[in-house]
């Protein structure tokens, strides 16, 4: 039998503030960007110490890997980051030198955009030569995945109903991305398409529908909204609504306890950790809201869970 692998992909983050330059060029595909988003940037992840999406992402490597051969499939895990080491040419590179003939290749970016997620798609194909891969598209609507953001929901909800009394509404959240990459491809003859296929990108729906199968899971939610956070300062139109025009429609209906959950993000990092914690607490305080957040997948077991059968999924399609 060929000695088979499965290989994690994620965004990666730089150890250092120093490094940051170095890893936004990495984001960016080189393009220059101005020196204050720099250090706007610097700044952010100054004001959080670090991002520990690297080692949280190894963690969930090696909980899949443990689940995966509690249910009989000995296979080791490799990581794979976008943007910062280790990269995923690199990690390729050493499966194939491990001896490694074929792998389940499962991105941590559950929502397919097709153009951001097909980057790292992209990038394991440069480099797999005879190394047969299985990508999973996406997976926004696993049951596992929602009951892994519904477990995380249901205690937070619990903490802070006991704590004040009544239900507390919920504003859902998924990381936005430009509106050019996410628009129906050109069908016009000579103008090449963003993926191949037909149709709009499923990026913005599957995100929403992920926070109806959480909302689904969690009775008693009062009322819950959804919002695109983080958009970036590349340029451009980036989908919404933004979570600050969504926290002013919540704060104008008299909410005054509100939970926030990104249901776009497995893990811990600055996305979460200042753009939740700090920016949007900061915003909703402002606007007369106490914010809280459920805590994050990081090492959950029921998220474990759900990456373990994806492989297992992609392993059984390997065989055919």
């Amino acid at each position: 039998m060929s000695k088979r692998a499965v290989l994690l992909l994620a965004h990666g983050t730089p150890e250092t503030v120093e490094q940051i330059p170095e890893y936004l060029r990495n984001v960016v595909s080189g393009r220059p960007l101005p020196q204050q988003v720099i250090e706007e940037i610097q700044h952010r992840y100054a004001l959080i110490g670090k991002s520990p999406l690297t080692e949280l992402t190894m963690e969930q490597a090696r909980l899949v890997e443990a689940e995966l051969a509690a249910q009989g499939e000995a296979v080791p895990v490799y990581v794979g980051m976008r943007n910062w080491r280790p990269y995923i040419p690199d990690v390729v590179r050493q499966m194939r030198a491990d001896g490694v003939e074929e792998a389940a290749v499962i991105c941590l970016a559950p929502q397919n955009s097709r153009t951001s997620v097909g980057l790292y798609r992209r990038a394991v194909q440069a480099e797999a030569d005879t190394l047969r891969i299985d990508f999973t598209e996406g997976w926004a609507q696993h049951p596992l995945l929602a009951e892994a953001f519904a477990e995380r929901l249901r205690a937070a909800m619990q903490k802070l109903t006991d704590e004040i009394g009544a239900p507390v509404p919920v504003l859902f959240t998924a990381h936005s991305v430009p509106c050019r990459t996410v628009q129906t491809p050109a069908a016009s003859e000579g103008q090449p398409r963003l993926w191949p296929g037909e149709g709009a990108d499923p990026y913005a729906q599957e995100a929403k529908h992920t926070a109806e199968l959480v909302a689904a899971r969690v009775p008693g939610i009062p009322q819950w909204w959804f919002a695109f956070q983080s958009q970036g300062a590349s340029g451009g139109t980036w989908i919404g609504p933004t979570v600050e025009e969504t926290l002013d429609a919540i704060a104008a209906s008299g909410v005054k306890t509100l939970l926030l959950h990104p249901i776009g993000f497995l893990c811990d990092h600055v996305e979460i950790l200042y753009d939740v914690d700090i920016a949007f607490k900061k915003y909703a305080a402002s606007r007369g809201i106490r914010l809280e957040r459920p805590e994050s997948l990081n090492a959950s077991p029921t998220l474990a869970r759900c990456v373990a059968d994806l492989a297992r999924q992609g392993l059984a399609r390997l065989q055919g």
